[in-house]
């Protein structure tokens, strides 16, 4: 400055009524590889997850980087899923599902059908705990009559224990007679949703689509065989790693864990 002006850096920024510390102030350039190498691989990995689930996980793996920060290059990596959402008329009176105050209080159950490559179709019976959202099994053949749906729920009460209400729908499997004898028999209370309000059963609801985005939609199957295989590596997943946001951003085994430490997380096979 001295040599080239013939002014002191002092007088210089004296004269510019400029900072001294303003003048020799340079950004420190930040390093957003470690970010972009952490997103890019959570996002191959999790494919179907946004940023709201992605940054929980990132959370989660003890990283302290301002949301805004990892928000900024979640965008221009372009990761943000663009979805064209459905004009609906809006529900003047909605009714909320109650949260049972403890496990085994209410199951919630339906059925989904997919297809194999071939085109042989397929259904699979979910089951769902309301109380954390743990999936509690999932039932995949071709054909799912009342009898192997009763050994289905006796298998999962072996270990978990009979519920005290189990939400449906009106399928003939499960308004059977066979269901309602299986009911008096351990104790449960068979509630039905209203034909054509399947939002009655909302939390098995929004499991199905969870379940349809990120396995029956991800893949293509060839066997039955690869769908249970897949399905039974997500169930375990989605009760162990997967955050809910109805759970505080904590997983159904971290939730049942907190509050019903007596009772096992998903121990389905």
């Amino acid at each position: 400055m001295r040599q080239e002006h013939g002014l002191s850096i002092r007088s210089a920024c004296l004269n510019a009524s400029l900072s001294r510390t303003v003048y020799r102030y340079r950004a420190k350039p930040r390093d957003d590889q470690p970010i972009i190498e952490l997103l890019l691989s959570l996002a191959e990995r999790y494919p179907r997850y946004g940023f709201g689930k992605l940054f929980p996980i990132i959370r989660r793996r003890g990283h302290s980087w301002n949301h805004k920060r990892v928000y900024r290059i979640y965008c221009a990596l372009k990761l943000n899923i663009r979805r064209k959402g459905k004009k609906r008329l809006p529900n003047r009176n909605p009714q909320p599902l109650v949260v049972p105050d403890t496990a085994n209080a209410c199951w919630s159950a339906d059925f989904m059908s997919d297809a194999l490559y071939s085109g042989q179709r397929f259904r699979t019976f979910n089951v769902v705990d309301d109380y954390n959202r743990e999936c509690l099994g999932i039932e995949i053949d071709t054909n799912l009559p009342a009898a192997r749906i009763i050994r289905v729920l006796n298998r999962i009460a072996a270990w978990r224990g009979y519920p005290k209400r189990l939400r449906l729908d009106n399928g003939p499997e499960l308004i059977s007679v066979a269901m309602a004898q299986w009911a008096e028999d351990c104790g449960a209370q068979l509630e039905f949703i209203k034909p054509g309000k399947p939002m009655q059963n909302g939390y098995i609801e929004r499991f199905n689509r969870t379940y349809r985005n990120e396995v029956l939609d991800l893949y293509v199957f060839s066997t039955l065989r690869e769908v249970q295989e897949i399905t039974e590596g997500w169930i375990a997943e989605y009760n162990r790693q997967r955050p809910h946001e109805s759970l505080n951003d904590l997983t159904p085994s971290e939730y049942l864990g907190m509050n019903s430490p007596e009772l096992s997380i998903n121990c389905w096979h």
